[in-house]
Protein backbone atom coordinates (compact mmCIF):
# COMPACT_ATOMS: atom_id res chain seq x y z
CA UNK A 1 0.00 0.00 0.00
CA UNK A 2 1.25 3.11 -0.90
CA UNK A 3 0.09 6.59 1.01
CA UNK A 4 0.64 9.66 -0.64
CA UNK A 5 0.92 13.11 1.95
CA UNK A 6 0.61 16.69 0.18
CA UNK A 7 1.60 20.33 2.01
CA UNK A 8 2.37 23.03 0.66
CA UNK A 9 -0.45 24.71 -0.61
CA UNK A 10 -2.02 27.89 0.56
CA UNK A 11 -2.63 31.55 -0.22
CA UNK A 12 -0.82 33.56 -2.47
CA UNK A 13 -0.68 36.78 -4.69
CA UNK A 14 -0.67 37.00 -7.95
CA UNK A 15 3.15 36.61 -9.16
CA UNK A 16 4.04 34.66 -6.19
CA UNK A 17 5.63 31.65 -5.31
CA UNK A 18 4.81 28.24 -3.54
CA UNK A 19 6.67 24.71 -3.38
CA UNK A 20 4.64 21.87 -3.07
CA UNK A 21 5.44 18.47 -1.12
CA UNK A 22 4.32 15.30 -1.50
CA UNK A 23 6.03 12.95 0.87
CA UNK A 24 4.98 8.42 -0.42
CA UNK A 25 5.18 5.63 2.22
CA UNK A 26 5.98 2.42 0.86
CA UNK A 27 8.56 0.74 -1.27
CA UNK A 28 7.76 1.86 -4.74
CA UNK A 29 8.36 5.30 -4.92
CA UNK A 30 12.01 5.34 -6.71
CA UNK A 31 10.72 3.22 -9.47
CA UNK A 32 7.15 5.46 -10.13
CA UNK A 33 6.20 8.24 -12.41
CA UNK A 34 5.39 10.74 -10.04
CA UNK A 35 3.23 13.69 -10.94
CA UNK A 36 0.88 16.73 -10.18
CA UNK A 37 -2.76 17.15 -11.59
CA UNK A 38 -5.11 19.99 -10.86
CA UNK A 39 -8.87 20.59 -10.50
CA UNK A 40 -10.70 23.78 -10.42
CA UNK A 41 -14.03 24.33 -9.47
CA UNK A 42 -16.53 23.00 -12.22
CA UNK A 43 -13.34 21.60 -14.62
CA UNK A 44 -12.02 18.29 -14.99
CA UNK A 45 -9.01 17.52 -13.29
CA UNK A 46 -5.94 18.02 -15.70
CA UNK A 47 -2.45 17.15 -16.04
CA UNK A 48 0.29 20.15 -14.67
CA UNK A 49 3.79 17.88 -14.82
CA UNK A 50 5.33 14.30 -14.14
CA UNK A 51 8.65 13.07 -13.47
CA UNK A 52 9.76 9.55 -14.84
CA UNK A 53 11.70 7.46 -12.44
CA UNK A 54 14.84 8.38 -14.68
CA UNK A 55 14.13 12.00 -14.11
CA UNK A 56 12.36 12.87 -17.55
CA UNK A 57 9.98 15.53 -16.78
CA UNK A 58 6.85 16.18 -18.78
CA UNK A 59 4.95 20.08 -18.37
CA UNK A 60 1.72 21.18 -19.66
CA UNK A 61 1.86 23.59 -21.88
CA UNK A 62 0.01 26.46 -19.04
CA UNK A 63 2.83 25.59 -16.77
CA UNK A 64 5.89 25.39 -18.99
CA UNK A 65 8.65 28.11 -17.66
CA UNK A 66 7.04 28.77 -14.75
CA UNK A 67 6.73 25.27 -12.91
CA UNK A 68 9.44 22.77 -12.07
CA UNK A 69 8.55 19.16 -11.09
CA UNK A 70 11.73 17.43 -9.45
CA UNK A 71 12.27 14.12 -7.21
CA UNK A 72 13.98 13.03 -3.86
CA UNK A 73 14.35 9.74 -4.23
CA UNK A 74 16.27 9.02 -0.57
CA UNK A 75 13.33 11.27 0.49
CA UNK A 76 10.81 9.39 -1.01
CA UNK A 77 9.15 13.25 -2.08
CA UNK A 78 8.32 14.81 -5.27
CA UNK A 79 8.60 18.56 -5.70
CA UNK A 80 6.41 21.70 -7.91
CA UNK A 81 8.31 24.75 -7.19
CA UNK A 82 5.52 27.09 -8.93
CA UNK A 83 6.54 30.33 -9.88
CA UNK A 84 4.98 33.50 -11.39
CA UNK A 85 1.52 32.48 -10.38
CA UNK A 86 -1.50 33.45 -11.77
CA UNK A 87 -5.24 33.71 -10.79
CA UNK A 88 -6.10 30.52 -13.21
CA UNK A 89 -3.97 28.34 -11.36
CA UNK A 90 -6.48 28.43 -8.49
CA UNK A 91 -6.95 24.67 -7.73
CA UNK A 92 -7.19 21.76 -5.39
CA UNK A 93 -3.34 20.18 -6.56
CA UNK A 94 -3.32 16.40 -6.52
CA UNK A 95 -0.12 13.75 -5.81
CA UNK A 96 0.04 10.82 -7.50
CA UNK A 97 2.11 7.42 -8.21
CA UNK A 98 1.90 5.43 -11.43
CA UNK A 99 3.94 2.49 -10.37
CA UNK A 100 5.26 -0.36 -12.55
CA UNK A 101 2.53 -2.20 -12.12
CA UNK A 102 0.39 0.51 -13.33
CA UNK A 103 -1.63 0.80 -10.38
CA UNK A 104 -2.21 4.42 -9.69
CA UNK A 105 -2.16 6.09 -6.09
CA UNK A 106 -3.56 9.91 -5.09
CA UNK A 107 -3.09 11.52 -2.65
CA UNK A 108 -5.77 13.38 -0.71
CA UNK A 109 -4.61 16.93 -2.47
CA UNK A 110 -4.06 20.25 -1.19
CA UNK A 111 -5.50 23.73 -2.08
CA UNK A 112 -3.87 26.25 -4.16
CA UNK A 113 -5.25 29.91 -4.07
CA UNK A 114 -3.94 32.65 -6.41
CA UNK A 115 -5.56 36.24 -5.35
CA UNK A 116 -4.76 39.69 -4.08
Amino acid sequence: QVQLVESGGGLVQPGGSLRLSCAASGSVFSSSTMGWYRQAPGRQRELVANILSGGSTNYADFVKGRFTISRDNAKNTVYLQMNSLKPEDTAVYYCYADTLTRRVYWGQGTQVTVSS
